[in-house]
């Protein structure tokens, strides 16, 4: 036998009580009749009494019967208020939800977007993780993460919400020592600096006029595990490095930085939304994915 309650049993044994009838219970509860009458005989011979006095116009409960009868219907209504409380949960965006997302771009761009999240969705929390690894989204028991990469897994599923493009940037006092380079062979790969999880592993494969292409190994004198710890070498004037546009823009545009070699692009790459499965994800799930795709498809977005 096994140590687990009917729980099949006794909720249609509690739904015959109420129904006073084996048909009656088996429209309520959307089965056969012949499906009632084998759950309560197997409940019965369970138990090891009967629950019913039979008759071709009546059906009793016997004495038995109306002992256990009390807590099956407490089963019956407890387990049903469970399963509702489940489907609201499913359906309204509420509870916490894990995110992981890179340091830097969360800094810039998710983190001053949540108080915008917590006005519009106000039973959501959010455990938000900052890290430029990338998680182990189902090992680590993540919701969803915003990745700036290509997916290893493809189990995983993505909505990409943004590009990403990634600029090769100088001080211009490294560029008044060193001058411009003009091609991707004219710079010096002791003076570019690394990112530890980039894509490309570490090389800078580049694509230039005419299908031209070059390919760079930076062995400057940096290398870091987050983009935002190059800036201070960059603007000294001691390197060049890559950066993604939504860290590059703001450099640029006040000029502590120049964008190199025009007419050559490094890959471009794509922010996406990912979770572990599109099936029956959660409320709170969606309605972030929702968000963000909003949010960061304006026109105000990282450019």
């Amino acid at each position: 036998m096994s140590r687990l309650p009917d729980f099949e049993g006794l909720a249609l044994f509690a739904k015959v009580a109420e129904e006073r009838s084996y048909a009656g219970a088996a429209r309520a509860a959307g089965v056969s009749v012949a499906t009632v009458s084998r759950a309560v005989s197997r409940l019965e011979a369970r138990l090891g009494g009967r629950l019913f006095n039979r008759s071709s116009r009546r059906l009793a409960l016997t004495e038995f019967g109306e002992r256990v009868v009390e807590g099956a219907a407490r089963a019956f209504r407890e387990a049903q208020g469970a399963e509702d409380a489940a489907r609201e949960l499913a359906r309204r965006p509420r509870g916490i939800v894990r995110l992981a997302v890179p340091m830097s771009f969360g800094l810039r761009w998710v983190a001053p977007l949540l108080p915008d999240l917590f006005r519009l969705y106000p039973e959501i929390a959010v455990d938000l993780h900052l890290s430029d690894a990338t998680v182990d989204l189902v090992g680590e028991g993540f919701d969803a993460a915003l990745r700036i990469a290509a997916l290893p897994d493809s189990a995983l599923v993505a909505r990409r919400l943004m590009p990403v493009t990634p600029v090769v940037v100088a001080a211009p006092s490294y560029l008044a020592r060193h001058g411009w380079p003009a091609r991707p062979d004219d710079l010096q790969p002791g003076h570019c600096l690394g990112y530890a999880y980039r894509a490309r592993r570490g090389v800078w494969r580049f694509a230039g006029p005419d299908g031209a292409e070059a390919t760079v190994v930076p062995s400057g004198p940096l290398r870091v595990t987050n983009a935002d710890a190059l800036l201070p070498v960059l603007l000294d004037g001691t390197g060049i490095a890559e950066l993604p546009d939504f860290i590059a823009a703001e450099y640029l545009a006040d000029g502590r930085l120049e964008a190199l070699l025009p007419g050559w692009h490094l890959p471009g790459g794509a922010l996406s939304f990912v979770t572990p499965s599109a099936q029956a994800r959660p409320a709170k799930v969606e309605a972030l994915a929702d968000f963000f795709a909003v949010r960061l498809s304006r026109p105000d977005r990282p450019d």
